[in-house]
């Protein structure tokens, strides 16, 4: 099975694109999805974070505030780094899970910080979601509802395009229309069968 490593930036398109390969039948397995559920669904990753981070990263209900825990991490790259030590391990571990489960000709992994990650996932190529900063600042405070300087935070905390591009081997210019990005995803679903076939033993 091909394996398609999904990245981009924050605001870039990733989830649009990734819809749109849903659409063709291609299973996806999301690390931010993950990382969500397993917070969810562990008791003890989230006694870790609150241990880390405090019971101020609860709601009234206490369960997660992502928002307050957002603001948190963009604002202290060492308390970004303390969560990514207590998630990443346990997002490799489900990936991996994930994979094996999988029965396709290729599948998408999407992963958002793989230049930042420590962990080598397994993929046979990269796909970048690629927009121009201005086009991911609009995006992003739009979707999010979040103030301008936090996204520029956030930005400024990921990897850069340059980093990006030089480890895409094949890269969607998201910064137009959503026809325009239907197009690339269609074409790039025929070259991924296609790469996918040349794989199979004959």
């Amino acid at each position: 099975m091909l394996i398609i490593a999904i990245t981009g930036g924050i605001g870039a398109g990733k989830s649009a694109a990734v819809d749109m390969f849903k659409q063709h039948g291609v299973p996806v397995i999301d690390t931010d999805i993950i990382a969500r559920e397993l917070v969810d669904s562990e008791p003890a990753i989230l006694e870790a974070i609150t241990t880390e981070f405090g019971n101020e990263v609860l709601n009234n209900n206490n369960e997660l505030d992502r928002a307050k825990l957002r603001e948190i991490i963009f604002n202290d790259d060492s308390k970004r780094d303390a969560l990514q030590n207590i998630l990443h391990p346990r997002i490799h571990q489900q990936v991996l899970q994930d994979i094996q489960s999988l029965n396709s000709e290729y599948c998408i992994i999407v992963i958002p910080l793989l230049v930042e990650s420590k962990h080598a996932y397994p993929y046979d190529r990269v796909l970048l979601i690629d927009a121009d900063e201005s086009t991911q600042l609009q995006r992003a405070s739009k979707r999010d509802n979040n103030n301008k300087e936090l996204i520029q935070k956030i930005m400024a905390a990921q990897a850069s395009r340059d980093q990006r591009h030089a480890v895409a081997d094949d890269i969607i210019d998201n910064n137009g229309s959503l026809a325009e990005l239907q197009e690339q995803v269609d074409s790039l679903h025929s070259k991924y069968l296609s790469q996918a076939s040349a794989q199979l033993p004959s």
